[in-house]
């Protein structure tokens, strides 16, 4: 008979005879599945599915979260707009532990303007998708009150474009799935969502709002190589903490490539902050930085500006 696995040829000719002379009988979908993975010469990525919208959920999983996504027409939250915004809600416990997808909202909002052309490129959001459209207020802003965490796959660009749609997002803690999860420890090569996605295993849609949204969820609620507990519990543990951002004012601009080196970033003062180079510590790493300051930067007994951040004015704009 003709083999249904004839592109793999080595494959098909295994499955294809029996030592009665009967024909094979057709492999379903597992069936395929499990034979190709057994190989080793092949990787099966599954589409990912979104998680059903659990109306009453168990009272097990008290605490709310928000996966946000926000398509913009470009990268300054003071000159550009939001053009798609996804939320998916989902239920969790104090440990992190995942419960279920409580709600969901999407909407589009079309712009003052056209959507750049590279816009359209990344996102396939088109003028005629957004035409006449507008985000329905009222139902996200009533999926964001009770939230007990926010997240964001880099919150320091979705908080500012949120906070600027509307207040509800300025009094809600924040948490950052790009810098917060160590992802390298747990098996990964990048933090792009694309890349995290493909290596837990999955396909999707991206860079439609609601459908990165999902995906996130799928691999915060996984574990990654050889890593005791989710990605989630590690991001909310992690978002508990406060931090402290120091601002290396006065700092000799000779030495600013020393400054980049060590991840500090520029504040150009335009948003109340000094106009210094930046960076954020944890306490526990509070005198190792500062000691490094006025070793290798002010070469002598400085105290530079300092300001105490929890995940209620983290990542804002």
């Amino acid at each position: 008979m003709t083999a249904q696995f004839d592109m793999f040829a080595d494959d098909a000719r295994i499955m294809d005879s029996r030592t009665d002379g009967r024909a094979t009988p057709p492999m379903n979908e597992d069936d395929m599945v499990r034979h190709l993975q057994a190989t080793g010469r092949y990787r099966i990525l599954s589409k990912l599915q979104p998680r059903p919208v659990v109306r009453l959920p168990d009272s097990a999983f008290p605490l709310r979260g928000i996966i946000i996504d926000t398509e913009t027409t470009g990268l300054s939250s003071r000159k550009d707009e939001i053009i798609e915004i996804g939320a998916v809600a989902f239920s969790f416990d104090e440990t992190g532990t995942i419960g279920a997808v409580t709600a969901v909202y999407g909407g589009l909002r079309q712009p003052s303007g056209p959507i750049p052309a590279d816009i359209t490129r990344l996102t396939g959001i088109t003028d005629a998708m957004v035409a006449g459209q507008m985000i329905d207020l009222d139902r996200l802003e009533a999926l964001i009150k009770p939230a007990d965490l926010i997240i964001a796959h880099n919150a320091g660009f979705d908080r500012p474009f949120c906070e600027a749609l509307s207040p509800v997002f300025a009094d809600k803690p924040w948490a950052c799935s790009v810098s917060e999860v160590d992802w390298r420890a747990r098996g990964f090569e990048g933090t792009k969502l694309g890349y995290l996605v493909g290596q837990a295993g999955y396909f999707h849609d991206g860079h439609r709002a609601v459908d990165d949204c999902f995906a996130l969820l799928e691999v915060l609620d996984g574990n990654g190589e050889c890593h005791a507990g989710s990605a989630f519990a590690e991001l909310y543990e992690r978002s508990q903490r406060s931090r402290v951002r120091i601002f290396a004012e006065n700092s000799p601009f000779d030495l600013k490539d020393q400054l980049k080196g060590r991840g500090y970033r520029w504040s150009d003062g335009s948003d109340g902050r000094p106009k210094a180079w930046w960076t954020e510590v944890s306490d526990a790493d509070l005198d190792d930085e500062l000691c490094w300051l006025r070793a290798e930067i002010y070469r002598y007994d400085a105290s530079p500006p300092m300001k105490r951040l929890t995940a209620f004015d983290r990542f804002k704009g």
